[in-house]
């Protein structure tokens, strides 16, 4: 048994000692072997390291031996670009890109200006206006997950994230068939449920490695900050839950108030879902983006224990659905087009590679989608 660095870990490892989120909670337990996702996993909630042991068929393998992935040749990515590259290319996407960044330094005029002066009430009005703008930028569900996939700013700051949460988050409403008053309700909490992070310094939000004690207090200290900037505004009480209660989970294992299902704000429990889907395919400075396909995993493995089915299997079954015909690269080296989505195994589309044949992943569990390209 030996502590690896996250980076050293490798597919057939046996954690050796139970492994802890950052809030206390079992991430791995002993005996869990791992896989390329499981170790995507421990990198997401920035584990540092952690102890495993080596199997004798890993240990006795020569390094010259053991097999690398398969890199196929790409007889299309020269000649054709990839989706990625076609939205970017397109004008519609280019004009989205110079209103979202106005939209972005309006909520950075919001948020500071809040905090800067607690007692003058924030135009409403205003910042919808601009929020409902972008959206009438984007035609379909596919067009606004296709911008804000390709849409990704350098810094990824507070500020970029309250937006993405509050389009994620009215996406969720129109799914929903909610009204339209409660779909703008639904931005804003997205627009401020982060406010006092705000507040938090960026050496501290942007660390690379483990926090200190007192920095992680000052961290899961946000929520309670969040509310109290905004307790005494004149602001919809949902808004004001959603920035306390975002971080709360089914289970009881969130915070600040370790509250259970029917405690938390359903608007909270919609903003939850947006806020990490959001933060799981956004750069950290300890780990890369986390492919949507990855993401997709990790809520389908703990989303039902955590977030309330009603929200979390329509967010699940759309979002996947959005990621059809786009180009991904798999763990093989291989790249490949998605098809069709499989509704009883959403990773595991049916794909067709650059040979032309058709493959489903659902039989080839070996395989797993690492980016879309």
């Amino acid at each position: 048994m030996k502590n690896y660095p996250i980076r050293d870990l490798r597919p057939g490892m046996k954690i050796a000692e139970p492994v802890y989120t950052k809030s206390g909670q079992m991430l791995m337990d002993v005996g869990t072997v791992l896989t390329s996702a499981l170790i995507d996993r421990l990198s997401y909630y920035g584990i540092d390291s952690a102890s495993a042991e080596v199997p004798v068929s890993i240990r006795e393998t020569p390094a010259a031996e053991q097999k690398a992935p398969v890199s196929m040749p790409n007889r299309s990515r020269a000649s054709n670009p990839s989706y990625s590259q076609k939205v970017k290319s397109q004008p519609e996407f280019m004009a989205y890109q110079i209103e979202y960044t106005k939209e972005v330094n309006s909520i950075r005029s919001l948020l500071d200006g809040i905090i800067q002066n607690p007692a003058q009430p924030p135009d409403i009005g205003q910042i919808l206006n601009e929020c409902s703008r972008l959206t009438s930028l984007t035609k379909t569900t596919v067009d606004l997950f296709d911008k804000l996939h390709n849409m990704r700013l350098d810094d990824d700051s507070v500020y970029s994230h309250c937006l993405n949460v509050a389009l994620i988050a009215r996406q969720m409403g129109k799914w929903l068939y909610f009204s339209a008053e409660d779909m703008d309700v639904l931005t804003l909490c997205g627009l401020f449920h982060d406010i006092g992070k705000v507040q938090i310094p960026d050496e501290i939000l942007n660390k690379p490695g483990k926090y200190t004690d007192e920095e992680f207090a000052l961290i899961r200290q946000h929520p309670v900050t969040s509310y109290n900037l905004l307790k005494y505004l004149p602001l919809d009480e949902r808004i004001k839950n959603a920035a306390l209660m975002h971080h709360e989970r089914c289970d009881g294992s969130g915070y600040p108030q370790k509250l259970k299902a029917d405690q938390i704000d359903d608007f909270a429990e919609i903003i939850a879902i947006a806020d990490v889907y959001d933060a799981m395919t956004a750069a950290r400075s300890y780990r890369s983006p986390l492919c949507p396909f990855q993401a997709i995993d990790m809520f389908e493995k703990d989303g039902l224990q955590l977030y309330s089915p009603k929200y979390i299997l329509t967010f699940l079954n759309r979002i996947a659905n959005t990621y059809q015909n786009n180009r991904v690269l798999l763990n093989n080296g291989q790249s490949a087009n998605i098809v069709m989505i499989n509704s009883k195994h959403l990773t595991r589309p049916m794909i067709q590679l650059d040979d032309g044949s058709v493959v489903d992943m659902l039989n080839l569990p070996e395989w797993e989608i690492i980016k879309i390209i």
